[in-house]
């Protein structure tokens, strides 16, 4: 009896660590399908992670461009914005310069004007004996002619300046000299008109604001050398400038064009000076 009651014993025994055993491995089972759940978040999470640090790293290698180009354009910009300050200061120190010279041209063209007024109570009366005898000046391109009862003396413009200039050209002093020499040679006392025309192109120069500016700076300029030069007083001469205003021939022509550039030395019936 005593051997049944172990026996029933030891069967209850088991039968209850068989049990917890059993449960045991549930548990287990329950714990390690948990892991491997995790296990399986985790890689997907590492995933994701790794997906992302990728396209955080595109974005940076994009990013760094876009921060090259953008230093490159900010670098360009500068270069730019100098150039522009640059150009802004050459500019100012132009019209600063161009202004003076307006100044300049303006006085000068009021004391031509002023060189111009004839003087009170002089009148031009004809003398036949003026025209009878030309000045014999053999000078290429250099034409003498009458006109009414003055003569007129042609000195090419283009062997005098340069395009849109007043400034005498090399060697124009020497023709300027010659000419005016054989013509006081013939008329030693007569006065001399100095008159500058020119043609019909517009003006390009910033010097002058038009060709009747640009015809009277020219015609000063031949005046200066015939007074410093030739010794003609000055009250023996005047001055003009008429632009294109008479041409001798149609402007219509490259030649024409260039024989219309001129200034004329005039001589008028009336004495004076010496």
């Amino acid at each position: 009896m005593r051997r049944f009651a172990t026996a029933r014993w030891l069967l209850a025994f088991a039968m209850t660590v068989s049990a917890g055993c059993a449960k045991n491995s549930l548990v287990m089972q329950g714990q390690l399908q948990k892991l491997q759940q995790q296990q399986l978040a985790m890689s997907r999470q590492s995933e994701q992670l790794q997906s992302r640090a990728g396209s955080l790293e595109r974005d940076n290698q994009e990013l760094g461009a876009m921060l090259a180009q953008s230093r490159q354009r900010t670098k360009v910009l500068e270069d730019q914005l100098s150039a522009v300050r640059d150009q802004l200061g050459s500019a100012t120190s132009q019209l600063a310069q161009t202004r003076e010279e307006k100044v300049a041209s303006d006085s000068k063209v009021q004391a031509l004007n002023a060189s111009m007024q004839r003087r009170d109570g002089v009148s031009i009366s004809p003398n036949n004996s003026l025209l009878q005898t030309l000045p014999a000046i053999n000078v290429p391109n250099v034409y003498v002619r009458r006109d009414g009862d003055v003569i007129r003396v042609e000195l090419p413009g283009n062997q005098l300046f340069e395009s849109g200039s007043a400034q005498l050209r090399p060697g124009a002093e020497r023709l300027i000299t010659n000419v005016a020499g054989q013509i006081i040679r013939t008329y030693p006392r007569q006065i001399v008109g100095v008159e500058g025309h020119t043609d019909t192109d517009p003006i390009r120069s910033r010097q002058w604001q038009s060709n009747h500016q640009l015809s009277v700076g020219r015609a000063m300029a031949v005046y200066n050398t015939l007074v410093s030069q030739v010794r003609i007083p000055p009250n023996q001469l005047f001055l003009a400038g008429h632009g294109p205003n008479h041409p001798v021939v149609s402007n219509a022509t490259i030649a024409g064009k260039q024989r219309n550039r001129r200034v004329e030395l005039v001589v008028y019936p009336e004495t004076g000076g010496r």
